[in-house]
Order: C-alpha cells, then structure tokens, then sequence
C-alpha cells in the first residue's frame, strides 16, 4: 500500500472543510498536474513545496494517477483519502532552524544571537536575531544565510519551512535536508 502526503490549512484549498480521516475525496473533473485534480506527494519535504498551511497529512491515492515534475515531486488524482494527519507547526519551526544552520558556515561573520536563535529558537532571542541579520546582511553569502534565518524566525511556520525548503533544494544538501525532514515527522505519518 503506497501512501502520500499532502498539507492544508484549516480547509482545503477551494474552501472545502478537510474531510475526516478515512473518508474518500472525489474529484470528476480533467486530471491535471498542478490544476485540477487532488494532489499529493511521495515525500513531505516536496509536500512542502506547495503547503498552503501547516496541517500534514498522510493520504492515499486512487489508482489513477499522473506525475508531475521532473523528477517526480507531486501526483495528481482522482481520489485521496486522508489516513492520518498532525498539526505541523512546531515540526516546521524547528526544520526551518535546521536548514537556517545548514547554511550558517555561508556567513563566517554571522552574529552570535542569530545562531543562539536558531540553535535553542528560544523567543526572547527572536527580535534581537532578526535584526543582527537584517544588519549584516551585506554579502551575496550573508544574504542568502540571513534570508534563511529571517524565515526561520517568521511567525507563520509553515511559510518560513516552505521558504527555506526551497533555499534547501537549490542547494546540494537537498536530498540531505529531505531526509531530515522524513525523520522528523512523527508516526502515524512517518513511512513504513
């Protein structure tokens, strides 16, 4: 049994209320990736490309189904049912300090109070680490570490972890902060 993921806010994108798990979505329109159709994808770091919010959800996919991308990062099908699913809020605030780090060594001058921030993501730290790194953003280096913790630091989680999963997959440690992604969901959502 093959299983997807897919994120929503507190609806799903057309304003539909997220249907209760176990319940089959159907779609009777043309099937088309990025358009119309029910989506879904392989691995909740693509998910996270195109998370409208920060609701995860495991689901499953009718038979009928067409990839999209190259290489392949979303699905689209007439069918979806939702097997599980978890606020991923927190998950997603602690990703996005994870990959703000992995781009830290890119800024050699990076404030202390920036990678305190980002490390411990204690709060009282929050205002003091983003203005350092709007500060000594001066370099192409700085910027693109600066960018990655001004996102980090965002109130809305999931869009920070949508903004630097994509600074992540332009960069070579993709595949290497995908699979700490994977390892941070939680059963019921994690593969088997």
């Amino acid at each position: 049994m093959k299983f997807f993921y897919h994120f929503t806010g507190d609806t799903l994108r057309n304003r539909d209320p997220i249907p209760p798990i176990g319940k089959w979505l159907v779609f009777h329109g043309k099937l088309v990736a990025c358009s119309s159709g029910l989506h879904a994808s392989e691995d909740p770091f693509d998910a996270l490309q195109y998370a409208p919010g920060p609701i995860l959800h495991r689901v499953r996919l009718g038979k009928k189904r067409i990839s999209h991308g190259e290489p392949v990062d979303k699905w689209v099908s007439n069918y979806r049912k939702i097997v599980a699913s978890i606020n991923a809020e927190e998950l997603l605030r602690k990703f996005a300090c994870r990959v703000a780090l992995d781009v830290l060594p890119l800024w050699p001058d990076a404030p202390a109070v920036v990678k305190t921030f980002l490390e411990t993501r204690d709060e009282k730290l929050r205002a003091a680490a983003w203005a350092a790194a709007r500060a000594a953003a001066s370099d192409a280096a700085g910027a693109a570490a600066w960018a990655a913790a001004r996102d980090a630091a965002r109130d809305a989680a999931w869009a920070a972890a949508g903004l630097a999963a994509r600074y992540a997959a332009r960069a070579a440690a993709g595949a290497a902060q995908a699979a700490q992604l994977r390892l941070m969901v939680p059963n019921p959502l994690a593969r088997t």
